[in-house]
């Protein structure tokens, strides 16, 4: 077992806080980069993991986890949990979500085969509820915006939104 390695809060605090990255951090400290990063969630300078079961309900094979279906998955999944994450990549899981959706279709997943297509089922609809639970996130964040800084944000939201199908 490993010494435990003393690392200063606060001057990783200010060294993170000047760009450093893991790598030049875990140099500068005598450490990993895994030690890096247990030091900055002691730290409060790491976010928490997020937890994507209620997107990808399914233990994917390796070489599943960065296909399309996984990686718009999980973007909504952060999404819906409250983080910002890129504009493109939000903007194709929610195209993706939607022509699903507009067709009456969700996803599957076999281990060995990978994710497929099917009809939807409506009680118990993946990717319309991930849709509709990133929708909502997006609108609180709007609203919030909307009352702290005045009219604006609004607009661009329901741009992204797109026309909403009735029911």
């Amino acid at each position: 077992m490993g010494r435990k390695a003393l690392i200063d809060q606060e001057e990783l605090r200010r060294l993170a806080g000047q760009g450093l990255s893991n790598a030049e951090l875990a140099a500068r400290f005598g450490v990993s980069e895994s030690g890096i990063l247990q030091a900055k969630r002691a730290a409060g300078l790491s976010k928490p993991m997020l937890d994507h079961s209620r997107a990808i309900p399914w233990k994917l094979d390796r070489a599943h986890n960065q296909s399309g279906p996984a990686t718009n998955l999980r973007n909504l999944s952060s999404v819906a949990q409250g983080r910002t994450i890129p504009a493109e990549k939000l903007n194709t899981a929610l195209r993706w979500a939607g022509r699903l959706v507009a067709s009456g279709m969700d996803v599957s997943y076999e281990p060995g085969r990978g994710f497929s297509e099917v009809p939807a089922s409506p009680e118990d609809w993946l990717v319309e509820r991930m849709l509709n639970e990133v929708r909502k996130a997006i609108e609180d964040h709007a609203e919030k915006d909307h009352t702290e800084e005045g009219p604006g944000e609004k607009g661009h939201v329901e741009g992204i939104l797109g026309d909403r199908p009735e029911g």
